[in-house]
């Protein structure tokens, strides 16, 4: 029941939306090639069914795996930069280049070195979601407590020990709320790199299916996949966040049982 009174407010705002939005396009007549209505959306993701849930399951798969390869980066590189101050403002900056070179700039090398396909598309999600799990893990462990930290200082713990038992534990909050950030920016990462590096055919994925749909003049389809694009989006991210959930509570039971 509480999960249910949660849910219940946006799926009203949405349905309101789409009611809205149905009844303003029936009343100012605006042609479906400008804005078609979410029923004639509907009927087009339905009507084309099997393509939409090849496409999806194509973006899916490719913004899964960057964000799981974010992932184990993010943490990975941030544990490093965070355990000595030279690495941290050496390599720092160059790691903000993950955020501030547009992908479409950097998608078309990644087709060079990596060719067409889940690759590329791959690699593109992962960039663009890296830098939000390394920038969370680096501020979680700055955050760790002073006194805990010497507390290892005084029997001895070595950087590994300190690190898996004292840092890594301090800072899960922050990592989980850097990968519910990453886990929406993988999403885009993949349809943005589909656009470059995609691939046409029966199991071509939701950045091909926009392409198509906009130079056939098929808002509708592109409508569709765009809207199947967010939920892969909202999947994701509520896996992300139910996990966390998860971890976080054991954290947090670990901690009290410690106080």
């Amino acid at each position: 029941m509480r999960a249910l009174r949660a849910a219940l407010p946006p799926i009203v705002v949405l349905v309101l939306a789409l009611v809205m939005w149905e009844v303003a396009v029936v009343a100012l007549k605006l042609p479906p090639y400008l804005l078609p209505a979410p029923s004639a959306v509907l009927r087009a993701a339905w009507g084309d069914s099997a393509r939409m849930a090849a496409a999806t399951l194509e973006t899916a798969k490719a913004a899964v795996g960057g964000f799981a390869l974010a992932t184990v980066l993010g943490v990975a590189l941030g544990s490093a930069l965070g355990s000595s101050r030279m690495l941290q403002r050496g390599f720092y900056p160059l790691a903000l280049l993950f955020q501030m070179v547009p992908l479409v700039a950097i998608a078309p090398l990644l087709v060079i070195w990596l060719g067409y396909g889940l690759r590329s598309t791959l690699a593109s999600a992962c960039i663009v979601a890296v830098f939000a799990v390394l920038a969370s893990t680096l501020d979680g462990l700055r955050s760790t407590d002073p006194g805990l930290r010497e507390i290892f200082r005084i029997h001895h713990a070595g950087r590994l020990a300190r690190w898996w038992k004292l840092e890594l534990p301090s800072s899960l909050p922050s990592i989980v709320t850097g990968c519910r950030v990453a886990a929406g920016l993988a999403v885009i990462g993949a349809v943005v790199g589909e656009f470059v590096s995609g691939y046409a055919g029966d199991r071509a994925p939701l950045g091909i299916v926009i392409t198509t749909g906009m130079r056939e003049a098929r808002t509708d389809i592109v409508f569709a996949a765009v809207a199947l694009s967010a939920c892969v989006g909202f999947l994701l991210f509520g896996i992300v966040s139910a996990l966390g959930w998860l971890l976080l509570r054991r954290w947090h039971a670990s901690a009290h049982l410690e106080k």
